[in-house]
């Protein structure tokens, strides 16, 4: 039996998808924008070592302390007294989960008064040629089941773009690394456009990755839309339609 030929379930989102997605894309980039414009854009890393951080390897420790910064920064925005963004709750993705930070906003809906935005957060060195531009972002099968479960599903990628210095403090003479935010970006992972999305048969059941972190381009598509495009780049890798069958009737994507 073909892909064709099988009965899958086909996840329906909701009609203000676009909408709520829209929505949540904005409030992030202005939540980050307002911490950049308010001067809360550097992380400050001593060390005792002579020369600093080593720059020629930063990229490999930036992840972490990207990621706790833009967790600070959602904090910051939800105990604001003047929280314009409309944010509820913050919450840090738990190990392993597809989401660095999950985000809850308030909003007017026809049956809910709240949308959840899953936050995958992605650093990429500005001083480093082709640093974190190709990243993984999830495994397939645990995306492609996300959005069998919640059709609503809404994985956003936020691109942070770092630069970093050294300098030393004149006060106890130790070498001060400064980890500067400097750009972002942030999207929807399933209105980017196919080209944008390529995946790699290696570890576990793949990885989605995106070809070019810097330059992306967006594809409005439906959430079942979407589900096919993964299973195409899938079935079309060496690990080919049986594979692929195997994982969606262990992950029940057939009805």
């Amino acid at each position: 039996m073909s892909y064709d030929d099988l009965e899958l379930k086909k996840p329906i989102e909701s009609d203000d998808y676009e909408e709520c997605s829209g929505f949540i894309v904005c409030s992030i980039e202005n939540i980050m924008k307002d911490a950049m414009d308010s001067g809360h854009n550097k992380i400050i890393i001593n060390t005792n070592l002579k020369l600093g951080i080593p720059m020629e390897n930063v990229n490999k420790i930036a992840g972490p302390f990207i990621e706790a910064w833009a967790f600070e920064r959602f904090c910051d925005a939800l105990e604001d007294e003047n929280n314009s963004y409309q944010l509820m709750n913050v919450e840090a993705g738990e190990r392993l989960n597809m989401a660095d930070v999950i985000l809850q906003f308030q909003k007017v809906r026809k049956r809910q008064s709240s949308v959840t935005a899953n936050v995958d957060v992605k650093a990429t060195s500005k001083d480093i040629v082709n640093s974190g531009k190709s990243p993984n972002i999830t495994s397939f099968a645990r995306i492609r089941s996300a959005y069998v479960t919640d059709p609503d599903y809404i994985f956003i990628i936020l691109s942070i773009k770092h630069k970093v210095f050294s300098s030393r403090d004149e006060n106890t003479k130790m070498m001060m690394g400064v980890m500067e935010i400097v750009d972002f970006n942030a999207y929807d992972l399933k209105y980017l456009s196919d080209s944008d999305i390529s995946y790699n048969p290696a570890l576990g059941t793949g990885q989605i990755q995106i070809k070019d972190i810097h330059y992306v381009t967006h594809q409005k598509r439906t959430t079942w839309e979407f589900c096919e495009l993964l299973d195409r780049k899938f079935i079309a890798s060496n690990k080919g339609y049986n594979q692929w069958l195997k994982y969606a009737e262990k992950n029940n994507w057939i009805k």
